[in-house]
């Protein structure tokens, strides 16, 4: 384990998702950088492991790196943990991860609990393609410039809230994309009160109105796609068609390109023929 960096995710609430290999690494480690040690010790303390343990925080990060590449450089093996779910998702490392890789050494991620992956595959929505956008900015002009620029984006977005904003940033969400878009909220996952909230924004604004106590605990957004301009899919479906019209004959060529552009084959093929 001499000169690695582990890249170690952690429970996101249930302690009981915690790996076994997560547990192995911990402990055998030389060193853990974690983003608050006070909170992480009672973790590590839970699973009777002693290794001690140094922080890495958004404000101490890029010194910190320089400090325990040293540590890899005199053969020592150390784990990076976050206080919830797997580093870097929305926590600190990035600068570490890339310094340490720079420098030469190698970088083992383990998988495990991300609050993203965990919300999204319960929610409903289209799992096939998604976007994570992390914390929408706090300010509403920084939150609205965010969100406009994501109008037109089909994919599932993913987004991470704390409590005292949540309710903001949906009335955001319903004003900039549309007061139609599906929305769900999960909040509290993995713990004893996991809740699962859809709807519009403004019907998930009102469920959480409803009971103030409701408004507490860690939140992933989720929001709906913007529908497909079908349109602009025929087109370049029937584009790529006619690319391939000279290297094969006209009906596998449709067919290529509506499989690649989920279109329909005949209405692909008439057009061809037409022009």
């Amino acid at each position: 384990m001499s000169g690695i960096l582990y890249v170690v995710p952690t429970p996101i609430g249930n302690l009981g998702d915690i790996s076994a290999r997560a547990l192995e690494v911990l402990a055998e480690v030389d060193l853990i950088a974690a983003e608050d040690t006070r909170h992480s010790r009672k973790l590590l303390n839970h699973f009777g492991i002693q290794t001690k343990a140094i922080s890495l925080h958004a404000h101490n990060e890029n010194q910190r790196s320089e400090q325990l590449i040293g540590y890899l450089a005199n053969d020592q093996s150390l784990a990076l943990i976050s206080d919830a779910g797997t580093p870097l998702i929305s926590d600190p490392g990035y600068p570490l991860v890339t310094a340490v890789r720079a420098a030469g050494y190698k970088v083992v991620p383990l998988p495990g609990p991300c609050a993203a992956i965990t919300a999204l595959s319960a929610a409903g929505l289209a799992t096939d393609r998604f976007c994570f956008e992390g914390f929408l900015p706090a300010k509403t002009v920084g939150r609205t410039e965010r969100l406009q620029a994501l109008a037109s984006e089909t994919r599932t977005m993913v987004f991470y809230e704390s409590p005292r904003r949540v309710l903001d940033t949906l009335a955001s969400v319903g004003e900039v994309l549309g007061s139609a878009r599906k929305v769900v909220v999960a909040k509290e996952i993995t713990k004893r009160f996991e809740t699962f909230i859809e709807g519009t924004a403004q019907d998930v604004i009102t469920w959480f109105k409803a009971e103030p106590e409701r408004q507490q605990g860690e939140m992933v957004i989720m929001v709906d796609g913007a529908p497909k301009d079908q349109d602009a899919d025929f087109e370049q479906a029937l584009a790529l068609a006619m690319k391939l019209q000279p290297l094969m004959p006209p009906k596998q060529a449709a067919g290529i390109a509506a499989e690649t552009f989920n279109g329909k084959k005949n209405a692909i093929y008439k057009a061809m023929m037409a022009d």
